[in-house]
């Protein structure tokens, strides 16, 4: 039996799996008390206790979290449940539970999960991109995790959204003066545009400026709709709104549509997926799944694009299964 945690901000969802063949054995969901670090561990144990009382065997266990273990010290970073950064929690749930915990980031887990049995089965390149109060990012190759060296691997959400610059360096030993770019040169193989209105963008959780997070999670969306019209909706309705062709509503999303096409066509560039899969409360867009791929052939360094863009098989429960998908059969 494999047993798969998905540990958030805000909750904590556990699946118990048949190793076999991946059928749901049991399933519970709980809410976090935050800021308190051996609350945490306790209520993990008491989730996995309850899970093997029930069904009267011992499983092994995944974790995907937002975050990571550090390779250097063995504690967590970068996680936005804060309280856990800097706890050895990997060593101290393995006393509690007493056997190994296989640990990975949450967008980790979701791009194994996709690659095992969802939208990337049989894909040998899956890419995960979370897309819901923040954003995420994770890849499988042949269906394992990719967490590399820094323990960041897929964490894409994190560089700074991708736009043009409006004026070339002045360089006078070359004898080149700063000119501007028309938007319809490309500098590379990016499409220049007059972008100064993203610049220098949000502050984002990480302390960084500008970060994808900041402009393409459903927050930065709903963000930015709000900003330029100076209406304080919520994400659902400017999206209900898109949908009905209200003007203000279509232009945010159009606006919506180009950043995430440009984010994604650097994950195209560099990675070259086989299958980006979304995740998140944005995946639910199904206006993304037609209007994002029509934008990003002018930022991918091909002409024909075969990476496909989908939504997951598995819904919000695919996090807690690549989890589960964590330790082999």
């Amino acid at each position: 039996m494999r047993i798969g945690i998905d540990f958030g901000g805000t909750k904590t969802e556990l699946v118990a799996l048949e190793s076999s063949n991946g059928k749901e054995l049991f399933r519970k969901r709980i809410l976090n008390e935050k800021g308190n670090y051996n609350v945490t561990l306790q209520s993990l144990k008491t989730l996995v206790d309850e899970a093997e009382a029930t069904l009267g065997k011992r499983g092994t266990i995944g974790i995907g979290m937002p975050g990571c273990i550090s390779d250097d010290t063995g504690q967590v970073k970068n996680s936005n449940a804060a309280w856990m950064n800097g706890t050895p929690m990997k060593e101290d749930l393995e006393k509690l539970l007493g056997r190994e915990v296989r640990i990975q980031n949450d967008a980790n887990c979701f791009a194994v999960s996709e690659a095992t049995d969802g939208a990337g089965l049989g894909k040998d390149v899956v890419f995960g991109a979370i897309i819901g109060t923040g954003c995420g990012g994770g890849l499988a190759i042949k269906g394992k995790p990719v967490k590399g060296i820094n323990a960041i691997g897929g964490e894409w959400g994190h560089n700074p959204l991708p736009y043009p610059r409006v004026y070339v360096p002045t360089m006078p030993e070359h004898g080149f003066s700063e000119v501007e770019i028309q938007p319809s040169k490309k500098i590379g193989h990016f499409t220049a545009d007059k972008s100064w209105s993203e610049y220098p963008g949000d502050l984002c959780f990480c302390g960084k400026w500008g970060c994808q997070e900041t402009w393409i999670s459903g927050t930065g969306f709903k963000k930015d709709y709000n900003r330029v019209t100076g209406e304080d909706l919520s994400t659902h309705d400017i999206i209900a709104n898109a949908a009905r062709g209200e003007p203000k509503a279509v232009a945010a999303f159009e606006r919506y549509a180009d950043r995430l096409a440009r984010a994604l066509s650097v994950v195209i560039n560099t990675v070259d997926p086989d299958v980006i899969v979304l995740g998140g409360g944005m995946s639910n867009v199904a206006m993304i799944y037609k209007a994002v791929p029509e934008i990003w052939g002018k930022y991918i360094f091909t002409d024909i694009i075969h990476t496909k863009l989908c939504s997951p098989l598995h819904g919000d429960s695919s996090g807690v299964r690549g989890a589960a998908w964590l330790w082999p059969a």
